[in-house]
């Protein structure tokens, strides 16, 4: 709107004009004449201040700067529904960089489901930060992984990622060799979103005679 700016019509009172004894005096032509309204039959009166008139031309200036600010409201209220959602999916998904929202700009985000995830090898305890891992293939330093195993679950933020480690923030709980490190704990099963489920190593015992 800027490169349109809006011209100020500084609409204006009709005052009439009064004598000495407080009554509109009426307008009269050349010959002294009392000017008569056409369509009303009445008196022309003087106008000590003649007022905007009310035509088409005015009106339809009002009526199109009313719908370029409705239409630029319009755009503002979209603009900042896409800020409270990105700002609300940051509070609750943090890292996910938006990656969930409609823009509401007509260039909607696709929802993309991160895969990557490791197991444990080794169990860890609260408080540890370097954990030990099978494969680190699509982890990646400064994101969010969930950790899970079949007792516990929670979020923490990776700093540092090897061949064989994960650094994470300090682990509020313990967990057992073969719980998950995961982008997300969700998995697809007959086209619907379920619980991830935790990886489990089995031990056999051979009897040596």
């Amino acid at each position: 709107m800027s490169g349109n700016p809006y011209t100020l019509i500084n609409f204006l009172d009709h005052i009439l004009k009064i004598d000495e004894n407080g009554e509109f005096i009426p307008k009269r032509d050349e010959q002294g004449h009392i000017i008569i309204n056409r369509i009303t039959g009445r008196p022309e009166l003087e106008a000590e201040q003649e007022g905007t008139r009310l035509n088409a031309r005015n009106m339809n200036h009002l009526d199109f700067w009313l719908f370029k600010a409705h239409e630029r409201l319009e755009q503002q209220a979209n603009e900042m529904l896409r800020i409270k959602i990105q700002l609300e999916l940051e509070g609750k998904a943090p890292g996910n960089s938006g990656t969930f929202a409609d823009t509401f700009d007509g260039e909607p985000n696709k929802l993309v489901r991160e895969t990557a995830r490791t197991i444990l090898t080794a169990p860890r305890s609260a408080g540890t930060t370097v954990l030990n891992v099978d494969q680190t293939d699509g982890i990646k330093p400064f994101t969010i992984v969930t950790i899970y195993d079949g007792t516990n679950s929670e979020d923490t933020m990776i700093t540092d990622v090897t061949a064989s480690t994960v650094t994470v923030q300090p682990l509020v709980n313990d967990y057992v060799k073969g719980a998950v490190v995961a982008r997300s704990n969700a998995e697809i099963k007959d086209g619907r979103m379920g619980n991830g489920a935790w990886g489990t190593y089995s031990i056999g015992l051979v009897e040596v005679i």
